[in-house]
Formats: structure tokens, sequence, C-alpha cells
């Protein structure tokens, strides 16, 4: 953890924020007047797994999938059906 004054995050925000996104830092933390106004830590990302086609070949798809479409737009538009 680095401790910085308020004027030195803002004459080097570019140098601070690259190290937390390196891991060279794990939290800086932002003082005024001798006073922690501000933290930088770096966004944890979750890891991203693939989503789009993640049921690939788990299921058959019927031929007829669409054949009550008007039915169902029907009771969604309240044709009374």
């Amino acid at each position: 953890m680095s401790t910085v004054t308020y004027a030195q995050a803002l004459a080097s925000i570019t140098t601070l924020l690259e190290s937390i996104n390196a891991g060279e830092e794990s939290e800086i933390i932002v003082t005024k007047q001798g006073i922690p106004i501000a933290k930088l830590v770096p966004i944890k990302s979750e890891a991203t797994n693939k989503r789009i086609g993640i049921a690939k070949g788990l299921f058959v798809v019927p031929d007829d999938i669409d054949s009550d479409n008007a039915e169902i737009a029907a009771t969604f538009l309240g044709d009374g059906r």
C-alpha cells in the first residue's frame, strides 16, 4: 500500500493507475492535508466464461418451434383467445 498526497496524485495519476493495473500496488491512498480522502484499488474482474452457445448440442430444436407464435402474440396483445 502506498500513500500519495492529493497534489502528487494529480501530477501522476497515469502512473498510479498503471501501477494498480499492473499489480505493482494493491491499493494507493490519496491524502489531502494528511487526511485520507480516496483509495485507488484494482477492480477485480470475474472470469467470464463463454456464454453464447453454451447449450449447443445439448438439445434439439423442433422444426415446428415457431408454430404457436401467433397464439402467443395474441395472448400478450390481449386478443382474447
